[in-house]
């Protein structure tokens, strides 16, 4: 299937990417509009897009030749969708606050096409509370923020920040334009907003760690990625969000409170004070079983002539999600399962093992999906059902999952009233 793009370019480094981007649409057979603002022009030209992608690039509000041609407005309903590439902070700024200041932000106003938005900037601007507050607002509104990934930035930085690679945005792009018709007409007659708007959801995201001494510690792997994108996709839906997090290294969602916890049993003592004024509880976080017995106050030192092996006693962590499970009145539980084998048989038994109303399956032995990667795919197992969802973005998975436990949660409600 082709499709009808309106590509628009912001005043970043990364611009230098798009013709790479644009390309790859054209080799689907979509049919691209470059629109470029004033301070794209500093980092790619008009006249290579336009070689590039067999159409004018659009530059100016005020082009009275392009206007004769196709009219902002006609270009807003002419387009299938709408990519922003690279976002620089400021143009988020100015899309979250609606303003019409240039071609390409009155075409985002006027377009009721799927928009796509891959911000591109300096890791520290990245994780400014600012445009956290911006990502947060265009989320709600809808649009697909794609990125940005970690590595080295053009300022000699390393962190989040990143463009996504001009392929990964294509594929995001086409993968979610195909899908879309069917998940608005098919799967979701009502969507998540309408089960889980008002709704209170505690949310528990990344590791736990359980020190050894003051340098050493046992934890386990996670990223926090799923954990803090279903944060953000109950928040999308109008839900009051709790997110309980050990310790990650990722921009935190704006959630109605953040609790951060670093060991297993100050995850619980945080979720047990809690969990009795909420509707749903999501237990993502990767919980270490077991701890050492004695943490010591010293740096364990390697001693002279000793044995080359060191013995450490174990004693189990409590199992959190089992001990909500069990109180009178609990809330709506959501488990998740990161298995290495046997994945979805080992999920079902723990799903009734620990009473659970939903439990999420990865098969972390796939090196693609899962912990330091940005997608994911998963098997959610419930009493009368399975569903698999495909390999996607973290971010997609985590909106077909909020859409899940929201109809769930629901048809249980109708069920015990009934």
């Amino acid at each position: 299937m082709s499709y009808k793009i309106v590509f628009g370019i912001t005043g970043g480094i990364a611009a230098f990417k798009v013709p790479e981007a644009i390309r790859e649409l054209v080799s689907h057979n979509a049919e691209v509009i470059p629109v470029l603002t004033t301070n794209a022009k500093q980092f790619v030209t008009a006249t290579t897009l336009s070689a590039i992608s067999g159409n004018r690039a659009r530059e100016e509000l005020w082009d009275l030749e392009a206007e004769q041609s196709m009219s902002h407005i006609e270009l807003a309903r002419w387009a299938d969708g709408l990519i922003i590439a690279p976002a620089t902070a400021n143009s988020l700024s100015q899309l979250a606050s609606g303003a019409a200041n240039n071609l390409l932000s009155t075409l985002y106003l006027a377009t009721e096409a799927p928009t796509f938005i891959a911000p591109a900037m300096n890791q520290r601007m990245w994780q400014h509370s600012a445009t956290q507050r911006n990502i947060a607002t265009l989320r709600s509104d809808g649009i697909e923020i794609i990125g940005p990934n970690d590595g080295l930035q053009a300022c000699g930085e390393e962190g989040p920040g990143r463009m996504a690679e001009p392929k990964e945005i294509i594929h995001q792009v086409l993968k979610i334009l195909g899908n879309k018709k069917t998940r608005k007409t098919v799967n979701q007659k009502h969507t998540a907003q309408d089960y889980l708007s008002g709704k209170n959801i505690l949310i528990t995201a990344g590791p736990t760690r359980e020190p050894i001494d003051p340098v050493r510690y046992i934890t386990n792997s996670s990223s926090g990625r799923q954990g803090y994108a279903l944060a953000e996709a109950a928040i999308e839906a109008g839900s009051k969000v709790t997110l309980i997090s050990g310790p990650v290294s990722i921009p935190k969602p704006p959630v109605s409170e953040l609790i951060n916890v670093t060991t297993a049993r100050e995850m619980k003592k945080a979720v047990t004070e809690r969990v009795k004024d909420y509707d749903m509880v999501i237990a993502v976080a990767a919980v270490a079983d077991y701890r050492p017995a004695e943490s010591k106050d010293l740096k364990i030192k390697k001693l002279p002539n000793s044995e080359n092996h060191l013995s450490l006693n174990l004693v189990e962590n409590d199992d959190i999600v089992a001990s909500v499970s069990s109180l009178p009145n609990r809330p709506f539980m959501v488990g998740f399962a990161a298995e290495t084998h046997n994945a979805v048989q080992f999920a079902r038994e723990k799903r009734l093992r620990k009473n659970l109303d939903v439990i999420v399956c990865n098969d972390v032995s796939d090196s693609s999906i899962g912990f330091e990667s940005n997608e994911n795919a998963v098997t959610v197992i419930y009493e009368n059902g399975e569903k698999v969802l495909e390999k996607a973005s973290k971010q997609e998975i985590a909106r077909e999952l909020i859409h899940l436990f929201g109809k769930l949660y629901s048809e249980q409600k109708i069920s015990r009233v009934g």
